[in-house]
């Protein structure tokens, strides 16, 4: 649990650095590219021989957690602003759910419904220009929460599947593997090279991004996600929103409508609240029967 509240803290900073001195002035898919790098570098060192399944299963998740992610989450600053970016994240826990149901071979119609609320409380946040760029957005933000429960879930259900005598640290290098690979692509295919970092402060954001941020925090986060139960996960993904929410707010963005971002974000915690309601009665059914 440590290691999940210490990232929290640490990946608050992260959403208003991206919104703040990247989006649109640099490079998306450069910025993914050097973030993925530089984490890749921090654990290649300690990387360790391991069976080809078990290494491209990694890399797979990998590719899916951060590559796939990366590439979603960055565009969605192009099209809203640091806290729509946030509280769109705040549906994080309802797909978490959704793959653990799924690999366990069921869906339930609560899904459908949640999302049809959510979808209400981002009309909400941006209602008088709904036509400028807001579900385009949503939807964005919706493929990186996707990838990022995808990712988290995989890794906590592989290794709780594997009986590894390594450390996590001796395997982590796959997983960044998995990401520079996606991330690579994406820059040979449509990056602009005439958009790279021009201050010694966006440098110094990608350093940090790239190095502490990521190479670091995934890994913890990771870690973290195998030493807790679903339960607890889908809760601490959401601690993100308020922990980035009070530093975007504080400190970059105290202009911003908090009474719309207020209302807004109460529906999407709602369709939160009503999705783990449903799923609890969901459980206890069998037990009064």
């Amino acid at each position: 649990m440590i290691y999940l509240v210490a990232i929290t803290i640490l990946w608050a900073f992260s959403f208003s650095l991206i919104g703040t001195y990247l989006a649109g002035q640099v490079d998306a898919y450069f910025s993914v590219l050097t973030r993925v790098t530089l984490a890749a570098a921090v654990f290649l060192p300690f990387i360790r021989r391991v069976p080809l399944s078990l290494a491209a299963k990694l890399m797979v998740l990998g590719a899916i957690q951060l590559g796939c992610m990366y590439v979603f989450y960055y565009q969605s600053f192009l099209l809203l602003t640091v806290p729509e970016v946030l509280i769109f994240t705040i549906l994080t826990p309802i797909y978490v759910t959704l793959i653990f149901d799924l690999m366990q071979g069921r869906f339930s119609f609560r899904y459908l419904v949640t999302a049809v609320v959510a979808v209400l409380g981002a009309a909400i946040i941006r209602y008088s220009s709904i036509g400028d760029g807001i579900f385009s957005g949503f939807l964005v933000v919706q493929g990186a929460n996707i990838c990022f429960a995808v990712g988290q879930v995989g890794y906590k259900v592989l290794l709780e599947r594997e009986n590894l005598k390594l450390s996590q640290r001796g395997i982590f290098g796959y997983f960044y593997l998995g990401a520079l690979a996606v991330t690579l692509v994406t820059w040979v295919l449509f990056g602009n090279p005439e958009k790279l970092p021009t201050t010694s402060l966006q440098w110094e954001i990608l350093l940090y991004l790239g190095l502490i941020a990521s190479g670091l925090g995934y890994f913890f986060w990771n870690k973290g996600a195998t030493k807790v139960d679903a339960g607890t996960l889908a809760i601490m993904n959401n601690a993100l929103v308020p922990a980035g929410l009070i530093v975007n707010l504080v400190i970059w963005n105290r202009d911003a409508n908090l009474i719309r971002l207020s209302v807004g974000g109460a529906v999407l915690l709602f369709s939160l609240l009503l999705h783990e309601y449903w799923g609890k009665r969901q459980v206890l059914k069998p037990q009064a029967s």
